[in-house]
Parts: C-alpha cells; sequence; structure tokens
C-alpha cells in the first residue's frame, strides 16, 4: 500500500479543496434563474405586458423592415389590393445590394455628411446655451423661478407648434424677422429659401427646442455637487475659472455624458424640425437621413419601400456604432454608465 508523502497530500488536499470551490461556484448558478423566477415571479409578471408591447411594436416593424432591405419591394411589386382583385407580391430577394447602392451612392454620402454637421452643431450649442443658463438659474439671483419657468416654456410646448411658428417667424415677405429688418432699412432675408441660410435656420430652432431639455438636465447636476467643495477652494484662492475647470465639470461628467448621448440621438433622427420647416429643401440642402428615407417611402414615384429600408437600417447601424465608442471612450475614462 503506497503512503502520499506530505506534500502529495497538502496537493491532494488542495485539489478537493478546489473541485468543491468549483462545485459550490457552479451549482447555484445553475438554479439561479429558477429561484429568481420563482421569487421575483410577481415582478416578471408586471413587466411581462410592456415586453410583449414593445416587441410587438418595435421588434416586429424591425424585422420587417430588415427583411424588406434585401429585397426589391417597391409600390408596383408589393401584395395589395385594387377593388375586389388581390395581387400577391412579386418583389424578389436581393442581399445586400440595396445596401450597396446606398453606401457608393452621392446621395447618401450627401445627406450623411450634412446629418453629421447638423448633429455636431445642435448638440454642441445647445450643450454649451444650456450648461450657461444652468450655472446663471443655480446662483440666487431675483426671479430664479420666473426666469426657469420661462426658459423651460420651450419644452413645454409642442414640437409641431413651435416648428409652425417658427416657420412663420422665417416667412420672407410677412414674417416677423424680415418684417424687423426692413423697419432697420434692411433687406430681407430668405431665411428658408437660401441653401446656407436654410441650415442656419434649421439648426437655431432645433437649439431652441433642446436647450430647456439640457438646461433642466445640467441643472440638476450642478444641486447635487456639495457647496462645500466651492467655499474650500475659494479660501485656497482658486479663482471662477479653476473652480468651473476642477470642480463643476468633473461634478457634471456622469450627467452630461448621459445627456450629450440622448441629444445625439435625437437630433440625428430629427424628423420633425426638419420636414416641417424646410421638407429638405430648398433642393437637398436641409436632407437629413432620416427625412431622406421617408421621402423614399412616400414622396417620390413609385415609393420605394426597399430602399427606405434600407436607409433606417443604416441609420440605425450608425447610431449603435456612436452610442459603442461612446461607451468604450467613457469606460477608458473609468466613467459607469
Amino acid at each position: 500500500m503506497a503512503v502520499d508523502t506530505p506534500s502529495q497530500s497538502m496537493a491532494k488536499a488542495a485539489g478537493d479543496s478546489v473541485a468543491r470551490g468549483r462545485r459550490r461556484a457552479t451549482g447555484p448558478k445553475r438554479r439561479a434563474p429558477k429561484r429568481s423566477l420563482a421569487t421575483h415571479w410577481y415582478a416578471w409578471a408586471m413587466v411581462a405586458p410592456v415586453v410583449i408591447v414593445i416587441t410587438v411594436i418595435i421588434g416586429y416593424p424591425l424585422v420587417r423592415g430588415i427583411y424588406l432591405s434585401l429585397t426589391n419591394a417597391t409600390e408596383r411589386n408589393v401584395a395589395r389590393t385594387i377593388g375586389v382583385n388581390e395581387i400577391p407580391a412579386s418583389y424578389e430577394f436581393v442581399g445586400l445590394d440595396n445596401y450597396t447602392e446606398a453606401i457608393t451612392g452621392s446621395q447618401f454620402l450627401g445627406s450623411l455628411g450634412w446629418t453629421i454637421v447638423w448633429t455636431v452643431s445642435c448638440v454642441a450649442i445647445t450643450f454649451a446655451l444650456g450648461l450657461t443658463l444652468a450655472n446663471i438659474l443655480n446662483r440666487k439671483i431675483a426671479g430664479r423661478s420666473f426666469y426657469r419657468m420661462l426658459l423651460i416654456l420651450p419644452w413645454a410646448v409642442p414640437g409641431f407648434v413651435s416648428v409652425f411658428a417658427w416657420r412663420f417667424l422665417y416667412d420672407e415677405r410677412r414674417g416677423m424677422l424680415n418684417q424687423i429688418l426692413s423697419g432697420i432699412g434692411m433687406d430681407a432675408v430668405p431665411w428658408l429659401n437660401d441653401p446656407l441660410m436654410a441650415k442656419f435656420s434649421v439648426i437655431a430652432v432645433n437649439v431652441w427646442l433642446g436647450v430647456p431639455f439640457m438646461m433642466v438636465a445640467l441643472l440638476g447636476g450642478l444641486q447635487s455637487i456639495p457647496g462645500e467643495l466651492y467655499e474650500a477652494a475659494e479660501m485656497d484662492g482658486a479663482g471662477a475659472w479653476q473652480r468651473f475647470r476642477n470642480i463643476t465639470l468633473p461634478g457634471l461628467r456622469s450627467v452630461s455624458t448621459t445627456v450629450v448621448l440622448l441629444s445625439t440621438i435625437w437630433t440625428f433622427n430629427m424628423f420633425p424640425v426638419i420636414f416641417l420647416l424646410t421638407r429638405g429643401g430648398p433642393g437637398e440642402a436641409t436632407q437629413i437621413l432620416v427625412t431622406q428615407a421617408y421621402k423614399f417611402s412616400f414622396e417620390i414615384s413609385p415609393r420605394d419601400f426597399a430602399q427606405s429600408s434600407t436607409w433606417g437600417v443604416l441609420i440605425l447601424v450608425l447610431l449603435m456604432i456612436f452610442a459603442a465608442i461612446y461607451q468604450r471612450v467613457l469606460r477608458k475614462q473609468g466613467e459607469v454608465w
């Protein structure tokens, strides 16, 4: 009978301990989903209707859109009913041809370039103005509640109402802006009829609509920063810019990263402002990706459902890539998001 040496006994004991640890580690994990479902069944039951509704409302159109983007579906070959006659669908599967055509075409690249300029300009200006106003309203000034209510007002008005109001202001002949300019002896400005002015005009409207959200979010972040930090910095001789750079900006990092991401996604897909104000014009000067996708489905003849779906999928992919890169940058900065 062989007798283990002390070193062999210790190695065997260590191996048995590791094996028992693995069994303990793997055992509960296998039973975790069942135990979680049995323990939190009420929460799962409450969430289930929302998940089902979201799946139906978002999931099915998304899958359908991806499928159509791989076909040559148009108004002429989809299933339709004419009188009592039902005409079956005759479109065919074309693979990635639509994506190749879109990505290599000048129309997509042109719209993408303006969409990026539009998004970056709106988000940057909105963030700067929102941060400035939030800093002002965070101080004890007379009438602070009134100013806060006045600045939030554009957010409370429905977006399409605001856009129509701005469209009236921009009217070249009867608009209030040109009436003011003519009153001081200046020529009327073609706000929506000149390509360059139209771009500035739509950016101004979107900034006006987005500043209240940015201001409220950043104001909440400012109010969460302890006042003792500013008092200690001021006692140490730190100036206003030093306090802003070393206390305010780091304190707002978690809030600002979130609102910038949300604002970017919203602005990238800001259909109402462009469509209701200029309909992508003059020409194609203010056409962003989402309005061009709409145009394929509803404004050209025959309506091109495949191309519209292709552009929609490309928009989704671009936003997912941006969100992934943005999240990775935050992780490298040590930011939990």
